[in-house]
């Protein structure tokens, strides 16, 4: 009986102790907030994953360092939870249910269309935030209450682009551009914004920038309708393959260039700037002249000792905003109370913490701002904003 009743007294100590283990367990847990990320970290997409992750990790990285993140006075140190997803739709689905379930993240972070999709199907159900890292309209224009767009609306650069390509070089342009979705949706908006502008499009002769090492025979069809310039663009490498063949065949006009292709990555494959001349498209960070890009560019060098890309940096901006908006809020685990002071986050966020100067963001979701535009002008980048390519 007595060799019962000791054993009686280990057992419920050590249920006890048990108890208290895991009691700090769940505090210690409470004490942490997880951002998720489903993107690829391998196969040919790799280097693109990795560096919005970059991003998302300095911002994380600079928060800890300030001793956490401070939600009601108290500080919580801040994760991030990534997870490879090889690019494919169906695997960022499956990510994110195991990043919600598992680790409970009220935030993740999505750097392609696809999975952005996937996500939408059951985001709001399961409760929480799409950081939706692409400029296609369509993410935050279907009604998705817990998406919200990073880059601005690739509609935006229709009126600038076409503008300054008509001004500069004539109203005939020719469609050689990639096959991609992404690429189909750009010539579906491009094509209204130039004929609106008084334009004529003279070809239309897409080709497989994935597949196609020799642009010639498709290239050739398109100078043969004699355009003044060419809309381009995929991936930077096939895209400045494309400008090299066009160059050589003796065609002297411009290019406008979607924003998937970055015209410094274009020229070192090109042979250089001046073989990108007369080109428009988006600009690179490392050009822009604005006070906040240029402070966040010479820290990133700093840390990292290479220059940061606009998924670095716009990945950086995004997860300072949600960590702004959960101060706000005054929660990390409700998406509806983080959402509704993204606002709110925009205005206060410090500004070496918004280095493309967000100023705006819309009821559908979508970030905005005064977005500059890149011309090659005289063999060098030249950055100008909207506004005034538009006169406003």
């Amino acid at each position: 009986m007595e060799l019962l009743k000791r054993f009686g007294r280990i057992t419920a100590g050590l249920t006890l102790g048990l108890g208290l283990m895991v009691g700090s367990n769940t505090a210690a847990a409470a004490d942490v907030v997880k951002l998720g990320f489903t993107g690829p970290l391998s196969g040919g997409a790799a280097l693109y994953g990795k560096n919005t992750l970059t991003g998302i990790e300095m911002a994380v990285n600079e928060i800890n360092k300030e001793g956490g993140l401070d939600i009601k006075g108290k500080k919580y140190k801040v994760e991030v939870v990534a997870l490879d997803d090889k690019y494919s739709p169906s695997e960022a689905a499956v990510n994110a249910k195991r990043l919600v379930q598992e680790h409970k993240t009220p935030v993740i972070f999505v750097p392609h269309s696809g999975g952005i999709f996937a996500l939408q199907a059951f985001n709001e159900q399961e409760n929480f935030l799409i950081s939706a890292y692409t400029s296609i309209p369509t993410v935050t224009s279907r009604g998705n209450k817990l998406t919200v767009r990073i880059p601005p609306s690739f509609l935006g650069y229709m009126a600038p682009f076409t503008k300054v390509a008509m001004e500069r070089f004539g109203k005939r342009v020719a469609i050689a551009n990639a096959t991609h979705d992404y690429a189909k949706a750009w010539t579906k908006a491009f094509v209204p914004a130039w004929t609106a502008a008084g334009g004529e499009v003279v070809a239309d002769n897409p080709m497989d920038y994935n597949k196609d090492t020799d642009y010639y025979s498709g290239v050739s069809k398109v100078l043969a309708a004699k355009p003044d310039v060419l809309f381009i663009g995929g991936a930077s490498e096939p895209s400045a393959l494309v400008v090299k063949q066009a160059r050589e065949l003796g065609f002297k006009g411009g290019f406008i260039v979607m924003d998937q292709a970055k015209l410094d990555e274009m020229a070192a494959v090109a042979g250089g700037l001046q073989v990108l001349e007369g080109a428009v498209g988006t600009l690179p960070l490392v050009y822009d002249e604005n006070e906040r890009a240029k402070d966040f560019v010479k820290r990133f060098r700093d840390i990292y000792g290479r220059d940061p890309s606009s998924e670095m940096s716009l990945n950086y901006f995004a997860a300072h905003l949600f960590m702004e908006a959960m101060k706000h809020a005054g929660t990390a685990s409700d998406a509806h109370a983080i959402r509704a002071n993204l606002a709110k986050a925009l205005e206060t966020l410090p500004e070496p913490r918004n280095p493309h100067g967000y100023s705006e963001i819309d009821e559908n979701g979508g970030l905005g701002a005064d977005t500059p535009v890149a011309q090659v002008l005289n063999g060098q980048i030249k950055a100008v904003r909207t506004s005034e390519i538009m006169g406003r």
